[in-house]
């Protein structure tokens, strides 16, 4: 682009005022340095631009042709500028987070929007895995932080409670339980269930539920697939067992969701982050949003006493904390 958007702005007001003076008043210049900018301008082009004689300035045909292009310039110009003034606000920098599909189907996509809406100038990267693919990830210092069950917590590795939701039993409508009731799960043996494979840290402990609780499983499909799992149970009367977190959106027109009960189970998720390094100020502020509209949500099901959470919840140990866990509030665990 010849001269400069200065030059170019400087062109445009003579052009329409007919006068360097009346141009320097409207731009809040001088006259003499408008004339300077006007004639780098036609120095730079190679080509007269204005005729002045007798106190009169006209635009020459290169003037005209000029002034038609340069419109179009400065209004694309202030559109960019327009355009950018709205990443100036919040915070800014490049954001890697690992979600669970736990945390991605309800969780993710309010906080999300709000952060985003918050701090437009922040790069961010959703990676959804399983906890065992994320927990490398982190290790590696590939990605700010992840969510994952609570598991014993290798060295490279900080650690603290998120959130404790219910373990809850999803089936299909025609299954005839009541939406949002506890149910005993052995009472509804035998069972088919559809439950991640051994690599996922949940399988363990729901297989140890079930063993430790007389619930008798008629079938059982590994998948490791979220989307798949939810389709098949609304198809068919497998039924599977996932975090209420994940399900606390759901009406009960698709799938009905009850938690476990007799006893409750209850799982832990746990923040997850390298060890060697602190989270940047966007890290803590897309953890901040994400925390709140778990608890959020997570207030659709009631916490068991404190003997029952204690008898009941399989015991996490291993976890190093860089903070003590905040004592979750009543019904948000």
């Amino acid at each position: 682009m010849p001269g400069s958007v200065r030059d170019l702005t400087l062109f445009v007001a003579v052009y329409e005022q007919r006068s360097f003076t009346a141009a320097a008043e409207r731009e809040g210049a001088t006259q003499s340095g408008v004339s300077q900018h006007i004639r780098k301008l036609e120095d730079t082009l190679g080509v007269r631009l204005f005729t002045r004689s007798k106190g009169e300035v006209q635009p020459t045909p290169a003037g005209d042709a000029l002034y038609l292009k340069s419109i179009d310039i400065l209004r694309l110009y202030d559109a960019a500028k327009q355009a950018v003034r709205s990443y100036g606000k919040g915070l800014e920098g490049p954001l890697v987070v690992g979600l669970m599909p736990t945390m991605t189907r309800s969780v993710l996509a309010p906080a999300l929007a709000r952060f985003v809406a918050d701090n437009p100038n922040v790069s961010i990267n959703v990676i959804e895995a399983y906890s065992a693919t994320l927990t490398q990830q982190v290790r590696a210092a590939e990605i700010d932080f992840a969510i994952v069950p609570a598991f014993a917590c290798p060295p490279g590795l900080s650690s603290r409670l998120f959130l404790r939701t219910p373990e809850v039993l999803v089936s299909n409508p025609s299954s005839g339980l009541a939406h949002g009731a506890p149910v005993r799960l052995a009472g509804l043996s035998p069972v088919k269930l559809v439950l991640p494979g051994r690599g996922n840290t949940r399988r363990h402990t729901l297989e140890t539920y079930c063993a430790a609780n007389g619930v008798s499983i008629e079938r059982l499909i590994e998948l490791d697939a979220m989307l798949a799992t939810l389709d098949l149970v609304a198809r068919s009367d497998w039924m599977t067992v996932l975090p209420g977190i994940m399900m606390a959106l759901d009406d009960g027109t698709q799938h009905r969701v009850n938690p476990l009960a007799e006893p409750p189970f209850w799982l832990d998720l746990v923040l997850i982050e390298p060890s060697h390094r602190s989270m940047t100020t966007a890290a803590l502020a897309f953890l901040a949003a994400l925390e709140a509209e778990a608890q959020r949500l997570n207030l659709r099901w009631s916490e068991p006493d404190g003997a029952a959470r204690a008898e009941h919840t399989p015991r996490r140990l291993g976890l190093t904390r860089r903070r003590p866990a905040r004592r979750p509030r009543a019904g948000a665990s």
